[in-house]
């Protein structure tokens, strides 16, 4: 609480298993950017991010950030934390700058490390084992050895 006016916006955040909420009036939410001023002007959400984690109940300065949008669908970011789902596949390098840190996070990694499909694996043997004789052939030597110590690594986590 704010002010003594009744709360019309409530803010909860959950952060390690920890639950904090916020209950603020439409003036004092207006105030924090957290409103927008306008019919269809997106929330200012690094201002309520700010709001939640600030200790005391200080106004948060404004964000300044450019609007990101994928080339190819037009998605933006804000659209893709409304619908919790990409418009197209360029999305994925539109939204990089912010994907990646976040996938850093949630999956402690950027690698996949779990299982693959035998076909999949079998594909990507016979294709190894192509360019190894490819690299046999023009006498790259160090290639082929390097990708023969590929080909043993994969066979050998089969």
């Amino acid at each position: 609480m704010f002010c003594d006016s009744v709360a019309t916006v409530h803010l909860t955040d959950i952060v390690n298993k920890k639950k904090r909420e916020a209950h603020l009036c439409e003036r004092c939410a207006r105030e924090r950017d957290l409103l927008p001023q306008q019919a269809g002007q997106p929330i200012d959400l690094k201002a309520l991010v700010n709001l939640m984690m600030a200790p005391d109940p200080a106004p948060a300065a404004p964000a300044a950030v450019a609007p990101l949008n994928c080339p190819k669908c037009g998605m933006t970011y804000a659209a893709f934390k409304g619908e919790g789902r990409f418009g197209c596949a360029h999305d994925y390098d539109a939204f990089a700058a912010i994907l990646g840190p976040l996938l850093e996070r949630v999956h402690r990694g950027t690698a996949h490390a779990g299982k693959v499909p035998a076909g999949a694996r079998t594909a990507r043997l016979d294709a190894l084992r192509g360019e190894m004789a490819a690299a046999a052939r023009t006498e790259d030597y160090e290639e082929a050895a390097r990708l023969r110590d590929l080909i043993r690594q994969m066979e050998a986590t089969q």
